[in-house]
């Protein structure tokens, strides 16, 4: 009899993941059907052929070539694959899909050759996409949905065509639900939604500086694009959290505090946990006081109905650019002999928060620490306090002092380098912005960035990568920004935080010097009124300022410099621009590794094992492996294995989960700034990796690289 009962629940639980599988249309042993694998974001892959022993074996099979890259192009794109089929999305922002196997073409999507107007194109604007959302009807349709611009769009995942019956003839305007003030502002989707049911709940990219869009979290019908619900990420008159704004009216105007990073889900409680950026503007919150809830913070919400369950907020009144840069990890925490379901949120500034998930408590102290409030900006009132994690080590350093200082510069430089340093605030983590300079260390780029880590369910091991490179912030009075205003203020007021005042940006942000060799006039009053990329819209500036400033732009020469010009009654505070802390030949000022990866410990707090991550030129010279900067995410096996790519020297990486030695490496054609996937296809194990280069000064690509055991 006992055997007639074990068969019984044998077959009902072979049943049970049997119509599971068919409900979601995927297998979960073997696609990688959603954004980073799994609606937990473990990056975790239990189903492989590949090993230790037999990495050796491991080659390219196919190589993809999307022909459309282009100067300052990427893709930071995890494709999906499901049911044996790859879907991925090109540099210029074309939804392809592939035989999973081979690499074989089955059908492109472009966006930009949609006739919707009458014989004209529609004008979307060009952004980055990491990735796309798979839908099942129950119908038996599926449709895929990713973001070009300010649309959401869907296709049918059949035949590549728009699938019309979903929002306005298969597009959506992510604008709905934001209200008035935010129509003609800048919004993208950058990351994919996720879906609970048939509800596609997404977040977005929104200027970081103001004017911006809100970053309400939304929720939409999947099969025809209605809004379900909105949450307010900056409150309103009676929601929870409309108190920690001073201004009572921030609603109206206040935007950021948004979802870009993406969602992780617990399918089961039916519970979706959103991390959120800053509010705008990013580095200075004189007309934001208070500590902006729900900014900076882990959010839990009713995937059916929106409701709060609770949240968390991981730095108050951020004036560092501090978002929380991926979603929260999701497992069973092993805490004495319970197991408490919990998540692990990453951060740029590279401390880890464990939570229980259910109640959004800490699992360990989690000391609010005292910090420096002695802003030198007029009218900024900085947190007395930042929550700092008391159990978990940090996974990036924190301090930067003379004898961290580049190795490989001359006594001459190095006594400027310190020179430089010295002159910086850097008393703190948290150290306030300043006219003489903030040392913001690990830099805007992490700590943690966007990739998010992998983790071992089974040792509670978590694997992060991470940047560890100075960037310098330095505040110069903003003027009034209005419509009449002089070339060089419009460029104070609206360019100047990003592209600096010596016009050559940094970061992902392109230098505007000398303009006229690779644009018309025309296209870049086109880009200054629709944004591109990274680049938000500038849609509240008329055309005689938009003329204005483009024929400054078109003017400059290299060496020039701006001096913020102060009007009468200025507004506030600007940064002057993203500047990394370099050495004269481009390198850190700070002392390798620049970027690393790390094994975190979450039983014990430690860090297990940390090693560089990627190789520089002079790091080769000089026989040592700095690491180098980095974007994109690792996975981790069951058989023991870490990979990754995400450097810039064009490699992917596998290194021994248990030790960080490195077991295995390949060259791709162009760096594979994104995370990879790992699916197992016919008892053949593939890894996929978009190799779309373009970041940190590395030619742009279009390839899809796969790799598998010969």
């Amino acid at each position: 009899m006992r055997h007639y009962f074990i068969l019984t629940l044998f077959l009902i639980g072979s049943l049970l993941l049997f119509f599971t599988r068919c409900s979601t249309g995927v297998n979960p042993t073997t696609d990688w059907p959603i954004y980073s694998g799994s609606n937990e974001k473990t990056h975790y892959v239990t189903q492989t052929e590949i090993t230790p022993e037999n990495l050796h074996r491991l080659t390219k099979v196919w190589e993809y070539r999307t022909g459309d890259a282009a100067k300052g192009t990427q893709i930071q794109t995890n494709p999906l694959v499901i049911d044996g089929v790859l879907y991925g999305i090109s540099p210029q922002l074309k939804l392809f899909a592939l035989q999973a196997k081979t690499g074989q073409a089955l059908w492109t999507f472009d966006p930009f050759a949609l006739d919707l107007k009458g014989g004209e194109n529609f004008p979307f604007s060009m952004n980055v996409s990491r990735g796309i959302t798979h839908y099942k009807k129950q119908s038996g349709h599926s449709i895929l949905f990713y973001g070009v611009g300010s649309y959401l769009i869907a296709v049918n995942a059949q035949t590549g065509s728009l699938y019309s019956s979903f929002g306005k003839g298969g597009m959506l305007d992510l604008h709905t639900g934001l209200g008035e003030h935010a129509k003609d502002l800048y919004v993208a989707a950058t990351t994919p939604g996720i879906l609970f049911k048939n509800l596609l709940i997404i977040g977005t990219r929104v200027n970081e500086g103001l004017p911006a869009a809100p970053g309400n979290i939304r929720a939409f019908n999947a099969d025809t694009g209605a809004l379900v619900w909105n949450f307010h990420t900056i409150p309103q008159p009676g929601e929870t959290g409309h108190e920690t704004w001073k201004d009572p009216n921030a609603w109206t105007w206040a935007g950021g505090a948004n979802a870009w990073a993406g969602f992780s889900l617990d399918q089961e409680r039916g519970i979706v946990y959103a991390p959120t950026g800053s509010a705008s503007y990013d580095f200075y919150g004189a007309n934001r006081l208070g500590n902006n809830l729900f900014a900076n913070s882990i959010i839990a919400l009713d995937a059916k109905t929106g409701v709060l369950k609770w949240h968390y907020q991981t730095v108050h009144h951020d004036v560092w650019d501090r978002d929380l840069p991926t979603p929260p990890v999701l497992f069973d925490y092993t805490l004495g002999d319970k197991k408490v379901p919990a998540l692990a949120q990453v951060t740029k500034s590279g401390l880890v928060f464990v939570l229980n998930r259910i109640s959004g408590k800490p699992l360990y102290e989690i000391q609010e620490e005292k910090v420096p409030t002695n802003s030198p900006l007029a009218g900024e009132h900085l947190s007395q306090t930042q929550p700092i994690p008391t159990f978990f080590s940090p996974f990036s350093r924190h301090k930067f002092t003379e004898k961290d200082l580049n190795p490989f510069v001359s006594p001459e430089e190095k006594k400027t380098l310190g020179a430089r340093l010295n002159s910086y605030r850097k008393e703190h983590l948290f150290a306030p912005p300043s006219q003489e300079g903030t040392l913001i260390f690990p830099g805007y780029d992490g700590g943690a960035e966007w990739g998010g880590p992998a983790l071992d369910p089974e040792s509670q091991w978590l694997y992060v990568n991470t940047n560890e490179m100075p960037w310098v912030l330095t505040m110069v009075p903003q003027v009034d920004n209005a419509n009449n205003q002089s070339a060089e203020q419009l460029y104070s007021t609206n360019c100047l935080s990003c592209h600096g005042n010596n016009f050559k940006g940094g970061g992902h942000v392109p230098s505007l010097l000398e303009l006229q060799k690779r644009f018309s006039p025309k296209a870049i009053a086109k880009l200054i009124k629709s944004g591109k990329r990274m680049m938000p819209a500038f849609a509240q500036l008329d055309e005689k300022s938009i003329a204005r400033l483009t024929d400054y732009l078109f003017a400059l020469k290299p060496g020039d410099i701006i001096t913020p010009q102060q009007a009468l009654s200025p507004k506030g505070y600007l940064s002057t621009g993203y500047h990394k802390f370099l050495t004269q030949d481009g390198y850190p000022a700070i002392s390798p590794p620049w970027g690393t990866l790390t094994a975190l410990d979450l039983t014990s707090g430690k860090i297990a094992w940390k090693t560089p991550l990627g190789n520089t030129p002079i790091g080769e010279a000089h026989k040592v492996i700095t690491g180098t900067e980095n974007y994109g995410g690792p996975l981790v096996t069951q058989s023991g294995l870490v990979f990754i790519a995400a450097t810039s020297d064009q490699k992917i990486r596998a290194f021994n989960k248990n030790d960080g030695s490195l077991l295995w490496e390949a060259d791709l054609p162009f760096s594979g700034f994104a995370t990879p996937a790992l699916v197992n296809l016919e008892k053949r194990s593939y890894l996929i990796i978009a190799c779309g280069g373009g970041k940190l000064n590395t030619p742009s690509g279009d390839a899809y690289v796969a790799f598998a055991l010969e």
